[in-house]
C-alpha cells in the first residue's frame, strides 16, 4: 500500500542502492489481517478502533505518528495472544517465548564501524559528569561506563 510505497521511495531518495524495503524485511499488511477476519465490514483505522475499543480520542486530523500508536495497539488486539508491545529486554512480560535466530549470509558486506572521535567522546563523557552532578542518585551510564 501507500506506507510501502512511501518508504520505498525515501529508500531511493538516499541516492544508494539500497533495494526496497522488502529486501530488508517482511511486511505484515493490517489492513490485509482486518480484511480477512472482519470480511464485508469497514476496516479503516476508526472503525477498527471501535470495534476494538482502542481510544482514538485525539485522532482530530490524520497524523502519521499518533496512527501508528493508535494502528500498534489494534494490532495487538486483532492479532491476539500478545496484549502488550514491549521493546524492552525481558521478553516474558511481553508474553513472549522468543523467536528464530535468523543467520546473515557470511557473503554479507561487512559493516563499516564508525567510532567517536576524541572530541565527540569528550563531549560525551562532560555531558556524563553534568548528568551526574543533576540525577539524585547519580548518572547511570557513569556508573555503567566501560571504557570508551
Amino acid at each position: 500500500g501507500f506506507d510501502v510505497a512511501f518508504l520505498n521511495q525515501e529508500m531511493k531518495l538516499l541516492g544508494r542502492d539500497v533495494g526496497v524495503i522488502t529486501d530488508h524485511c517482511r511486511i505484515v499488511d493490517s489492513l490485509e489481517i482486518a480484511r480477512n477476519k472482519h470480511p464485508g465490514q469497514k476496516n479503516n483505522l476508526d472503525a477498527l478502533c471501535k470495534r476494538y475499543n482502542v481510544d482514538n480520542s485525539q485522532r482530530d486530523l490524520h497524523g502519521a505518528l499518533l496512527d501508528a500508536e493508535i494502528l500498534a495497539d489494534v494490532y495487538l488486539l486483532m492479532t491476539g495472544g500478545q496484549v502488550t508491545l514491549s521493546l524492552g529486554d525481558d521478553q516474558s512480560e511481553a508474553g513472549s517465548s522468543g523467536g528464530a535466530i535468523r543467520r546473515l549470509p557470511a557473503s554479507r558486506p561487512r559493516l563499516k564501524v564508525i567510532r567517536a572521535t576524541e572530541e565527540e567522546v569528550a563531549a560525551h563523557r562532560a555531558r556524563l559528569d553534568a548528568l551526574d552532578v543533576a540525577a539524585e542518585n547519580g548518572c547511570v551510564w557513569k556508573q555503567l561506563e566501560i571504557g570508551l
